[in-house]
């Protein structure tokens, strides 16, 4: 059976969940397929296009914010359910963060992110600045949140990834975030 992209991307994937991002080599993936690592470059040119196809794959299943939706209201909706789909995937937050930097666009529900932040209220010359800050603030709660839980299965006797913390970083999430759309709902 020959190899598709289509199998390098969802094995890559697999990894990235079952061992994090400092395991996910092309050595490694190729072994998992059981080619030489050469073979993938036939597939992906490069690491950070395979990253960058990784992470369209992690956020493929959020859905469209509905067109009638006020825009602050579908932007919240947004980052909240790319905050959710994240949090449940070690080093996801790092693989959607380069991404972004290779391509703000490239991710379906980043392109979202923009054009929203536009609608609910960033002039065009500030859209990509903001939809930025609103991305890196949900990148930087599910990296404290994974960062959390990590202490906690190092030192399982500490406080640190108990339930209250865990809740706390989801609210300091929302409070963050809320603050973040009013202002640019009145900067209108």
């Amino acid at each position: 059976m020959a190899l598709s992209r289509e199998q390098v991307v969802e094995t890559a994937v697999d990894l990235l969940r079952r061992y994090g991002l400092a395991d996910l080599t092309m050595r490694r993936l190729g072994r998992e397929l059981g080619v030489a690592p050469g073979a993938l470059y036939w597939h992906v040119a490069s690491k950070q296009e395979l990253l960058v196809e990784v992470a369209a794959a992690l956020l493929e299943q959020l859905p469209e914010p509905p067109a009638d939706q006020p825009p602050a209201e579908a932007l919240v909706g947004l980052a909240v359910a790319l905050r959710e789909a994240l949090v449940q995937v070690p080093d996801g937050a790092g693989v959607v963060g380069l991404a972004y930097a290779v391509d703000p666009g490239s991710v379906r529900p980043l392109g979202s992110l923009a054009r929203l932040v536009q609608a609910a209220g960033a002039p065009p010359t500030e859209r990509d600045a903001v939809a930025a800050l609103v991305l890196h603030h949900v990148l930087g709660s599910v990296a404290a949140q994974q960062d959390r839980e990590l202490a906690g299965t190092l030192q399982p006797t500490s406080a640190s990834a108990s339930v209250g913390h865990l809740d706390a970083e989801a609210k300091a999430f929302e409070v963050g975030l809320s603050v973040l759309v009013r202002g640019l709902v009145a900067s209108r």
